[in-house]
């Protein structure tokens, strides 16, 4: 009877395992947002990752943003996203269905890279260039 019981918590645990394994190497979509990086901090009470929150406009002068709340577990990108925060900036991120509790971040997107846009696309063939950092701060 010990033996049953035993191997069947060992079995849960082992599927438990596999399932966090799974769900943190395979991911249900992936893509780009670009917007301009307007809040990142680091949270947690016992597991800290990186919040942040990214202001997404459709349209130069639109009156409707929308927010894209996103998660950073890599140190190296939640600082290179911080160095280019208030520049519009393109978010390539892998969203993670499937993980339990906070300790893997609050959000399901998972910001793996970021690149700085130089320019604004209004329509085809139509752009708008963004000016450099050093102009906008004079």
């Amino acid at each position: 009877m010990r033996l049953k019981l035993a191997l069947s918590v060992v079995a849960l645990l082992l599927l438990i395992t596999a399932w966090l394994f799974f769900a943190w190497h395979w991911s249900y979509s992936e893509g780009e947002r670009a917007g301009w990086v307007q809040k990142l901090s680091r949270k947690g009470w016992i597991c800290k990752t990186w919040e942040g929150e990214q202001a997404l406009v459709s349209l130069p002068g639109s009156s409707t943003v929308e927010k894209f709340v996103f998660t950073v577990h890599d140190e190296a990108t939640a600082q290179a996203i911080y160095k280019v925060m208030g520049r519009r900036v393109n978010l390539h991120y892998e969203e993670k269905v499937g993980l339990p509790g906070s300790c893997f971040g609050e959000t399901r997107h998972f910001v793996t890279g970021v690149t700085v846009v130089d320019e604004i696309s209004l329509s085809p063939g139509v752009v708008v260039p963004v000016p450099a950092a050093s102009a906008a701060s004079r």
